[in-house]
């Protein structure tokens, strides 16, 4: 099967990284390709926290929310820290289309 899929990049705090999973997985069986984070640095993924990583993972992330037709945030509980607040703000000076888990 050829068609046209929606691209979807994933935004929130990489402690969630069970939810970033589950709904790459629901995402994707949907029919949508999905971008996700990299690293999970709040899971345990240690290389995010050395010198110049985070910022160089912080400004890739928003290169993957321009190549995207839309993000969708994990906001478990409700929580959007500052980076993720920072790309929401950035998807939505950029035209994209925002949706969240909750």
């Amino acid at each position: 099967m050829v068609g046209k899929y929606k691209v979807i990049t994933l935004c929130g705090s990489t402690k969630f990284k069970d939810d970033f999973l589950k709904e790459q997985k629901r995402l994707t069986l949907e029919g949508n390709i999905v971008i996700s984070v990299g690293l999970f640095g709040h899971s345990g993924n240690d290389e995010v926290w050395t010198e110049n990583t985070k910022e160089m993972l912080d400004d890739m992330h928003k290169r993957k929310i321009d190549m995207a037709d839309e993000v969708f945030v994990i906001n478990k509980g409700g929580y959007i820290g500052e980076s993720t607040k920072s790309e929401i703000e950035y998807a939505i000076k950029t035209g994209k289309k925002v949706s969240y888990m909750e």
